[in-house]
């Protein structure tokens, strides 16, 4: 290859202009950009569908989607989350009123630990929002039964977690909302776009008139405090043109995965995020150094080499002292301070997966 070209973490799985260009027709002929339009609509429909799911909401970003669950179920009070996750699901919390309280994450998994869960909740705690990290499914029975003790909300950032399957049927069929990202480094993408999916007929709906400044179905009455979250139909022609090369793209991420996990496997300096049950839609290739240093190392050489991995996810959000008092989180501390993503996408080449191990087996060497 080229080796000015810069290869990065990620790339968005795109779809044919042409295919973009049949929906955005559509738009230009009707006038309609936005206000829950046609587009719009079968977006979001068919991708619940895909999904076999009924009810999805969809709006602006992935950001927007949690912000909108907390509001819709109503919760004021501390809600406990990962500090392994990128800022977001915290300022989600944050920007609806609400406390952030982290629980350390598993060893293994990189997600929430439930031991940790039960010991953080307090009388002010209403909700829970777990993190299926890198697309890695949560344990969901052990936050369920621990909600149900509780008597809290569960919404699941999904943000990784495009077409993950469990037990049967999509990871976004559990808790009261799953809160999914259509943001352009996304499995699915609309450019910018979020969704949130729930069982709960009554909450969709309630979902959908909060997105449009708390209308009510017949637009005759205000009956919510609401706000302007709606999605255009341009990033809905995006995401529809997209949803048709969805399973290709999760068929070649999980070749490419294995391909970089057959590679590096060997070398005792490495270890990989523990995959809950194959329920992961493999969007990430996360590897975890012996050390910081050794980290560091690596990606000296991978960006003298033009290609760009990316530290997700440091620091581990309990550091960020100026928006959350410190309390320390060990083990979410320690895996941030020595996980590197590596680049993963629809079109790299598997040339370029192999010159990337060779670097990095180079200087581990």
């Amino acid at each position: 290859m080229n080796m000015s070209q810069n290869i990065y973490v990620t790339m968005p799985t795109l779809a044919p202009l042409e295919d973009v260009n049949e929906y955005l027709k559509q738009v230009w002929e009707s006038g309609l950009m936005t206000h829950n339009g046609p587009i719009l609509r079968k977006f979001e429909h068919d991708v619940a569908e895909w999904h076999g799911m009924q009810h999805h909401t969809v709006v602006v970003n992935g950001t927007i989607a949690l912000q909108l669950a907390i509001r819709a179920l109503g919760l004021k009070g501390e809600i406990i989350t990962s500090p392994f996750s990128f800022i977001a699901t915290t300022s989600a919390i944050m920007y609806e009123g609400c406390t952030p309280v982290y629980a350390d994450i598993d060893l293994e998994t990189l997600d929430i630990n439930p031991a940790k869960i039960e010991a953080a909740i307090t009388d002010k705690t209403v909700a829970i929002i777990p993190v299926h990290v890198f697309g890695n499914t949560c344990d969901i029975e052990a936050i369920e039964e621990i909600a149900k003790k509780h008597n809290l909300k569960v919404i699941y950032d999904a943000c990784h977690s495009v077409g993950v399957q469990y037990k049967g049927k999509s990871v976004f069929a559990y808790g009261d909302v799953s809160c999914t990202s259509y943001h352009a480094t996304k499995m699915l993408n609309s450019g910018e776009g979020g969704g949130c999916y729930t069982n709960d007929a009554d909450l969709d709906a309630k979902m959908k008139r909060i997105r449009f400044f708390g209308f009510s179905e017949d637009k005759t009455n205000i009956v919510e405090e609401g706000s302007n979250l709606k999605m255009t139909e341009v990033h809905a022609s995006v995401g529809l043109a997209n949803l048709k090369y969805l399973q290709a793209a999760l068929d070649d991420r999980k070749e490419k995965y294995m391909l970089y996990k057959q590679l590096l496997s060997d070398n005792p300096s490495l270890r990989f995020q523990r995959i809950n049950g194959n329920s992961c839609n493999y969007s990430y290739f996360p590897v975890i150094f012996d050390l910081e240093e050794t980290l560091l190392k690596v990606d000296a050489a991978l960006q003298a080499e033009h290609v760009f991995a990316r530290r997700y996810f440091y620091p581990s959000l309990n550091t960020f002292r100026d928006i959350v008092p410190y309390i320390e989180m060990p083990v979410s501390e320690d895996i941030a301070s020595r996980i590197l993503c590596l680049p993963l996408y629809y079109t790299l080449p598997k040339e370029d997966v192999e010159r990337i191990t060779n670097i990095i087996l180079k200087i581990l060497r």
